[in-house]
Order: C-alpha cells, then sequence, then structure tokens
C-alpha cells in the first residue's frame, strides 16, 4: 500500500485527485492540507510515501516547503505555471501536472511515481538539482521560508539587514534574530532587489535601507555601519556598488 498526502490550497483541485486515485487500489490517502504549514506537519507525523504538491499556494509555496523538507518523499507538483518554468522539471526528471491536467496525464505522472517507489530508486538527486536549478526571476524574491529546529518563519525581504556567507549557508540577519538558510551567496545576490540589496564582500549582502555610513577603513578597505551599530567589511568593489546604489 503506498500513502499518499495531498496537498492544494483549492478544495477543487483536492478533490479531483482524489477521485483520480479510486481507481487505484494499492492507494492510500493518509492526509490533505489546503497550506504548506499544516502540510510540513503532516509529512513530519506521518511519514507518506508520495504527496501531491500544489506549486502556489498562501503561507508557504511548494518550492518553499521542498526546500524546508529535510527528507521529502517522492513528489508530484501540480502547477498552473507556463511552458518556461515547466522546462525545470522536464530537465530534472521531476513528476509534475500542468493546469489543468486530465486523467490520462494524471495517470502517466502517478505510474512514474509509483514504479520509483515500488524500485526503491531515490529522487533525492533530481530534487536537489531541482532545487538549484527552479528559482524566481531576477529581483522577485520577496521573502525567504526558514526552517529553525521545529519552526517555520516566513521573513520579508525587508526585515532583513544583511546576509553573511557561513559555510555551506547564509545567515540572514534581521533586527530580531540571525536565521541560517541552506542557499548559496549566488542565489540570493540574483534574486534579491538589486536595488535594495547590494553585495558588498563576497562575505556580505547588505540592505541599503539600514545603512548609516560608508568609511575608508585601510587601503582598499571600507567599513559599512550599519543603522543598528554594526559594521561590515566592504571591498574596493563593493564599496562601489555601494556608492552608485545610495548617497551618504
Amino acid at each position: 500500500m503506498t500513502t499518499v498526502i495531498i496537498i492544494d490550497d483549492e478544495a477543487p483541485a483536492r478533490e479531483l485527485i482524489r477521485h483520480y486515485l479510486q481507481t487505484y487500489s494499492g492507494i492510500e490517502i493518509i492526509g490533505e492540507a489546503d497550506n504548506g504549514f499544516t502540510a510540513m506537519k503532516l509529512i513530519r507525523e506521518l511519514n507518506p510515501q508520495l504527496i501531491f504538491l500544489d506549486v502556489q499556494m498562501p503561507k508557504l509555496t511548494g518550492f518553499e516547503m521542498l526546500e524546508l523538507l529535510d527528507d521529502p518523499p517522492s513528489i508530484i507538483f501540480s502547477t498552473a505555471f507556463d511552458q518556461y518554468a515547466i522546462r525545470a522539471f522536464e530537465m530534472n526528471a521531476v513528476d509534475y501536472l500542468l493546469k489543468p491536467y486530465s486523467k490520462e496525464r494524471f495517470d502517466a505522472a502517478l505510474q512514474k511515481a509509483l514504479n520509483r517507489i515500488q524500485s526503491g530508486t531515490s529522487l533525492q538527486p533530481e530534487l536537489q538539482t531541482f532545487k538549484n536549478v527552479v528559482a524566481l526571476p531576477s529581483g522577485m524574491l520577496t521573502r525567504i521560508a526558514v526552517k529553525d529546529r521545529q519552526q517555520i518563519h516566513v521573513i520579508p525581504v525587508n526585515d532583513i539587514d544583511y546576509l553573511e556567507a557561513d559555510g555551506d549557508y547564509v545567515k540572514l540577519h534581521t533586527a530580531k534574530k540571525a536565521y541560517l538558510k541552506e542557499k548559496t551567496m549566488k542565489y540570493f545576490e540574483e534574486n534579491l532587489p538589486s536595488q535594495q540589496f547590494i553585495r558588498i564582500h563576497r562575505s556580505y549582502i547588505v540592505n541599503v535601507n539600514e545603512v548609516a555610513k560608508i568609511e575608508l577603513y585601510e587601503k582598499d578597505s571600507y567599513r559599512v555601519h550599519l543603522k543598528n551599530g554594526e559594521f561590515l567589511k566592504a571591498s574596493s568593489s563593493g564599496f562601489k556598488a555601494m556608492k552608485a546604489a545610495v548617497s551618504l
């Protein structure tokens, strides 16, 4: 018996999946969720073998959920994205359904997922590559979902003072707390609003709205002072980028 959780914020979409699954005797639906927070809790508690995951949801999107799952089960995404975005799915052999979809298309995606589960083939390499490939258009990142122990936080980018490289992670510094995110500095440099977030050093990206002043520290080395009293190192190129973005 293959255990399944259905995750979609639209009740008719969940009902359609339930209806299509009725023809499969070897599948048990063990849970449903209409938002990412409830879905994360169900996945941790019930450990399904397969999830149907809507990409576009409130609170947490399907992509944000994927980033937060340490050991995701097999996934069939459903999405209304255009064909350009769909290529990211196809390139990485990740199962997907483009809304609206037919019973035949549903059956094909489900059979592919069931074959993987029954053969014990790991989807981890494809999912990891998929995480790296799928990104928002440049400058469109407005919030970042992070996991802190068992809690999930959704941080508006305007709340971030600066970002700091920290090994395989990036540390997001806010007025309240610093959070770790398993992404690269390059990812954030490319996907945060470019007029607001400036790469001032290989280790730092700063929110220009939080900058108080810039000063020469030593030859070809600068300090960026933040309004909260902290200061960060800036390279010569970082200083030029900052000066071009703000007038201090």
